[in-house]
């Protein structure tokens, strides 16, 4: 709240003619909201995926990595708030090498204000153990909405922004595709098994973004150019052990060749005595 300069309460009085009562003193309220969102650098879902040697990690070798597309969706909406609000910051965070600093510049190119890596040196990570290494970062931060994508498309695991939300004692909203945002609120929409779901929910709050709720931005040239200015912290990760570990990874076995039949019949029996389906 502040409370506009004394010069400007004199010509309030002055306005109101002599006579009148004392006016009381005039006060702006400003709204003012510290928005987070949490990203993950991933492989992009149409590279081509080789195992590494330990037989337990991907070759990064000729793979693309690139912001999580779901994250992409949680920088838009974090975004959109911003610009409702006005006066407000948008922080991105992330766990991460140093590589991620990449994925951290396109957030700033859309529109954020600064970025946070949370470096790990590379170390394996779950689910459990990000969650806790984020939320100890932002215990120390003022963060009144916090977004994140439902799940990074790695993992598939969407966990993290439920494990986050209860680390910080925050209610939380996953997987909206429809958010209003409104004075110390917000109502979320939400799709469920056969019916849509609308949540109202007091902030500070942790959201996590489905496809629908908007379409991200491109980065234009001003805003990359603008990227490179705008501040990027690094702060060592904590080792936290996550709970669970990969044992292994193997890919699908490879399809067999196609076959082309001739006739109906010929088709018929190949599926009755070769796929077995009929």
């Amino acid at each position: 709240m502040i409370e506009i300069p004394a010069f400007l309460h004199w010509f309030a009085l002055l306005a109101q003619g002599p006579g009148r009562a004392a006016a009381p003193t005039l006060q702006l309220v400003i709204k003012v909201m510290d928005i987070v969102v949490c990203v993950k650098r991933v492989a992009a879902t149409d590279s081509q995926i080789k195992i590494a040697a330990d037989g337990k990690s991907l070759d990064p070798a000729g793979i693309e990595f690139v912001l999580n597309p779901y994250d992409e969706i949680a920088v838009e909406a974090a975004l959109a708030a911003k610009e409702q609000f006005g006066d407000s910051t948008v922080t991105v965070v992330t766990l991460g090498s140093a590589d991620a600093q990449k994925e951290l510049r396109t957030c700033l190119a859309m529109g954020a204000d600064k970025a946070v890596l949370i470096n790990d040196g590379g170390r394996s990570q779950d689910a459990f153990s990000t969650a806790e290494t984020v939320a100890d970062y932002l215990k120390g931060t003022a963060a009144s909405l916090i977004f994140c994508g439902k799940q990074a498309v790695d993992g598939d695991e969407s966990q993290f922004p439920p494990r986050l939300a209860e680390l910080l004692g925050m209610p939380c909203v996953t997987e909206i595709t429809s958010l209003t945002l409104e004075d110390g609120s917000l109502v979320a929409e939400r799709d469920i098994e056969g019916a849509r779901e609308v949540v109202n929910c007091s902030l500070p709050a942790v959201i996590s973004t489905n496809k629908g709720l908007n379409e991200p931005r491109y980065a234009n040239l001003k805003g990359i150019m603008a990227a490179k200015k705008k501040p990027l912290e690094e702060i060592e990760a904590a080792a936290i052990d996550p709970a669970t570990s990969i044992e292994s990874l193997s890919l699908p076995p490879a399809r067999s060749e196609g076959k082309i039949v001739e006739t109906v019949d010929q088709l018929v029996d190949a599926l009755k005595n070769e796929a077995k389906v009929l």
